[in-house]
């Protein structure tokens, strides 16, 4: 619906092929400057390399393994000859991802906004307000979990044996939790973005409440590397919080428009009511009684 609207706003060629053009025009530009964003952020952390893997590495050396090999010291392992390259690589991209967020987020909203009603775009600077800060609320807490949640998974080795773990192994590991967790926060926002265009009303989200958050849990169970409960707990419980915000901002939104008649208790076979218009009933004729004859004179 919002593709159509937006062609309907713009005058087509006569093949009709004009929107379509334009519309593939306008996202290669916004993908084009958000590529060269996180591009930059990967300088960025191709610069600062040194801190910010000394940052990355802190919660692997906050667990007990860290100094198994070199009793005193945090110690990783790498086993290839260009494994060191792939690390600084992926250590910058992450650097990327984070520091340009603030720029892709801008460019996906900017590609929907003008699919909305004026209406809507009120809250466009309120939803890339929040959607900046929410990504960034979720890759700190992947960051303050991910101490305890390695000295979890490592305390299931045996006693006599010594953690030699791959640098490229942590730093996926890393990159995976600080994504999964920054993108997951985003998306009660999802939902809420959803209930103001139309798509999805408070009495659907109020209805499957329960599935929803029993997917949540589920969702954290699976999507996380680790699994473990910590891990599981720390991206479900947020993520709960959230949607109940969420919910509670769709109830309050919905309360204050306009009343309408709800079809949402029928079901998809069943066919709402039609209104009477009582001006109209009150000029027609019965249908049993007979018009009045036509004067003859």
């Amino acid at each position: 619906m919002a593709l159509l609207k937006r062609s309907s706003n713009t005058a087509p060629d006569p093949e009709g092929r004009m929107p379509l053009m334009e519309h593939l025009r306008e996202l290669r530009n916004r993908l084009v400057v958000a590529m060269a964003a996180v591009l930059v952020g990967i300088v960025v952390g191709f610069i600062f390399f040194d801190p910010v893997w000394a940052f990355i590495k802190e919660p692997f050396c906050e667990t007990p393994q860290a100094g198994q090999l070199r009793p005193g010291e945090c110690t990783l392992i790498f086993g290839g000859i260009f494994q060191s390259f792939f690390l600084t690589l992926k250590v910058s991209a992450l650097v990327g991802i984070v520091v340009s967020s603030p720029v892709w987020l801008y460019q996906i909203w900017a590609f929907v906004t003008p699919a909305l009603y004026r209406n809507e775009k009120r809250y466009s600077f309120t939803f890339l307000g929040l959607a900046v800060p929410l990504f960034l609320l979720g890759t700190a807490l992947a960051y303050f979990i991910m101490d305890t949640s390695l000295a979890i998974l490592l305390g299931f080795a045996p006693s006599d044996t010594v953690a030699a773990i791959q640098i490229d192994e942590y730093v996926s590991y890393v990159l995976i939790m600080l994504v999964i967790f920054g993108v997951s926060f985003e998306l009660p926002l999802l939902l809420v973005f959803l209930n103001i265009i139309g798509v999805l009303p408070h009495a659907t989200v109020k209805k499957h409440r329960r599935t929803v958050i029993f997917v949540m849990f589920i969702f954290g169970a699976v999507i996380t590397p680790g699994g473990d409960p910590l891990t599981m707990m720390a991206l479900a419980a947020p993520m709960v919080l959230l949607y109940f915000l969420a919910e509670g901002f769709m109830y309050l939104r919905e309360k204050r428009l306009p009343n309408t008649e709800d079809f949402s208790h029928l079901s998809d076979d069943e066919a709402s009511p039609l209104i009477e218009d009582t001006a109209s009933t009150d000029d027609a004729t019965p249908l049993d009684e007979e018009p009045p004859a036509p004067d003859k004179r």
